[in-house]
């Protein structure tokens, strides 16, 4: 599995420095995903340069630096320790407290006036307090990114990593929730009697196929939205970027062959998706029997990864397995999104190598992208439940917002989830009109 490791390194300030440093990386197969000035003093820079490197990285790279006459290695920064410090989250007032009025307005004895009027109507709940715009991020920890499981506390800090995403792009307050059961009747059962405390439920990392039964008798319980993430944020982006892949290679999805490689979670919301999307022949493979079967049920048929392979025009892969797709299965022209993070099926330049039209993996096609503005546009508009319908305008949005040159919009632009909001938001208000 690929990490980020953050090298330090001390330069001389000359020309071609830097450049022989980066040469030495480029010379031991690595790509340097960011590079950074720390500080210039006494005729030498201080870089900080990140690199993906796995477990089997010959790590013999830090002396090679480290013998070059113009660097020198200083070790390895704790940029992302340092980012997690005490945190990534917490809760503020919204409210000044800098008066004793404002104490008893906001606490004892005022509070009891609007608590009250709650009690009355529970309606104003949505108005008076903090309900509305507030999403649980709720896991146990049994599928957590490509790390598997690993209990619920290890995987905090991906929840407040959503937290804190929720936060920055949509302006929602997301608490998260673990919760210390494989039993999926017990996580249903602690998600129904705390649900009063939230506006919507977002399901994390919870894994296959106990996730399936979670989130349909939580939907069925619940009167407030519930998704799980992996499942749907997951297909809406697949979705979008598929969607615009078809229109670079002009071929539509409809009546097009698409192939799922792996249909735990994702692959099976992905599948759900492209059935609801229209009609389009699905192929998909899995090592689980149940897992076959479940796509059987949604109208997909099964086969050995090498036809799917050879048959589909389109090729999604959510199975978590490095290096599954071997170089040689591409076909010329076929699209090849491997979206399993943090190690692709297939490497996206590879895939380009062996005559792919459009490669990508889940570092630009990421769930992201999805979250925020469904959660948004579902909240702003009082929806009780998620549906298809949602998913689908959220996806065309997406791919609508994409960029001349991009399969999906770049993730960090606020304006791409505002207007997947406003899209999610108008059409629940319509369907609603109609009913």
């Amino acid at each position: 599995m690929k990490i980020p490791e953050i090298l330090v390194i001390e330069s001389v300030q000359k020309p071609g420095s830097l450049a022989r440093i980066l040469q030495v990386i480029a010379d031991d197969g690595l790509v340097v995903e960011h590079l950074q000035s720390l500080r210039r003093e006494q005729g030498k820079t201080v870089w900080e340069i990140t690199l993906e490197m796995d477990e089997e990285t010959d790590r013999s790279l830090f002396q090679k630096i480290d013998d070059l006459p113009n660097a020198r290695f200083l070790g390895k920064s704790d940029r992302v320790f340092d980012r997690h410090l005490g945190g990534k989250i917490e809760t503020k007032s919204r409210v000044r407290i800098s008066s004793l009025q404002t104490l008893r307005d906001i606490y004892t004895p005022g509070v009891a006036r609007v608590c009250l009027a709650i009690q009355k109507n529970p309606e104003k709940a949505w108005r008076y307090t903090n309900i509305h715009k507030t999403v649980a991020v709720v896991t146990n920890g049994t599928a957590v990114l490509g790390l598997g499981d690993i209990g619920p506390v290890a995987g905090m800090p991906v929840m407040e990593g959503k937290a804190a995403l929720f936060a920055e792009l949509a302006g929602l307050s997301a608490v998260p929730v673990l919760v210390d059961s494989k039993d999926p009747q017990k996580i249903i059962d602690t998600v129904a009697a705390i649900a009063p405390t939230f506006g919507a439920i977002q399901l994390e990392d919870i894994k296959a196929p106990e996730c399936f039964e979670i989130e349909e008798q939580l939907k069925q319980k619940l009167d407030i939205p519930v998704l799980h993430d992996d499942q749907h944020g997951t297909a809406v982006v697949a979705l979008a970027a598929l969607t615009n892949a078809a229109k670079r290679i002009d071929k539509p999805l409809s009546g097009s062959v698409i192939g799922q490689i792996g249909l735990g979670a994702a692959g099976i919301g992905i599948v759900s998706l492209l059935k609801a999307q229209g009609s389009c022949e699905v192929l998909g493979t899995d090592l689980k029997a149940d897992a076959l079967k479940r796509l059987e049920n949604l109208g997909g048929q099964a086969v050995a990864i090498e036809e799917l392979m050879a048959r589909a025009d389109f090729v999604i892969a959510t199975s978590g397995v490095k290096n599954l797709i071997k170089p040689e299965w591409v076909r010329a022209g076929q699209v090849v999104l491997a979206l399993s993070n943090p190690d692709p099926e297939i490497e996206p330049t590879l895939a380009l190598e062996n005559g792919a039209a459009f490669a990508a993996d889940g570092k630009s096609i990421n769930n992201v992208l999805g979250f925020p503005g469904l959660f948004k546009g579902a909240l702003a508009a009082k929806a009780d439940s998620f549906t298809r319908e949602m998913l689908l305008v959220a996806a065309h949005t997406l791919a609508g917002l994409a960029g001349p040159d991009d399969l999906v919009p770049d993730a960090l632009n606020i304006k791409v989830h505002d207007k997947v909001a406003a899209a999610v938001a108008k059409l629940v208000r319509e369907t609603r009109k109609r009913s």
